[in-house]
């Protein structure tokens, strides 16, 4: 089994490069339970492996666990808080023609789909949502957006981008019929302040090769 790529790594917390295709956390069923977390259990024995956040399955990038509760604890309340900043950068279908926006909503779950895990935006019964986005980049069929999230919400920049009328790339729920991954999307940037130490930590990774 391989190993999970470090960023970073201290005696409170550690960073790490999510690949695309692995979960967070296990699944309910047993062909569900190869995970991030349990790898990096397996990767660090003799240390607590915590975790603080999740990305989806498909989305690849940084992605932060904590060593100890306290640092977990810290971390968690940073992020509830709102003062960890992200930063995702997507491929999106079509080309764009705001050079950046806010995009903001209710979502909630779509609890008609039995078969996989599905959000859809909802007036009336969802809960807040908020993404800001700015393009980088375009090209003759597609957009290279930078996407800042002001909230946590599952699938959010998916459900996002697709309100938009811009799936992003490879998304096999919120593109068109027949879209797999890879997934392009990719967490390339976190900022927040160490849990314990208190001074502010940035980091930011190359997309994967894939993604050009």
């Amino acid at each position: 089994m391989n190993n999970i790529p470090i960023v970073f790594q201290d005696n409170d917390l550690i960073i790490i490069n999510k690949p695309s295709g692995l979960l967070s956390v296990p699944g309910r069923t047993p062909d569900l339970q190869d995970c991030l977390w349990s790898r990096l259990r397996d990767q660090f024995p003799d240390r607590d492996v915590l975790l603080v956040h999740r990305l989806d399955r498909d989305t690849s990038g940084l992605m932060i666990f904590a060593h100890t509760q306290a640092a977990q604890a810290a971390l968690g309340q940073a992020f509830e808080k709102r003062k960890v900043k992200k930063g995702y950068l997507a491929w999106v279908r079509g080309v764009m023609e705001k050079d950046e926006g806010i995009i903001e909503g209710l979502m909630r779950k779509d609890w008609s789909r039995v078969d996989k895990p599905v959000y859809i935006m909802d007036p009336e019964r969802g809960k807040t949502s908020r993404t800001e986005f700015e393009v980088v980049e375009r090209r003759a069929d597609r957009t290279l957006v930078l996407l800042r999230p002001h909230t946590g919400r599952s699938h959010q920049l998916r459900v996002h981008m697709q309100k938009l009328g811009h799936p992003i790339l490879g998304d096999p729920i919120y593109g068109p019929e027949g879209d797999r991954p890879p997934l392009y999307l990719v967490a390339v940037q976190l900022e927040f302040d160490h849990p314990v130490e208190g001074h502010p930590l940035k980091f930011r990774i190359e997309t994967p090769d894939y993604f050009d």
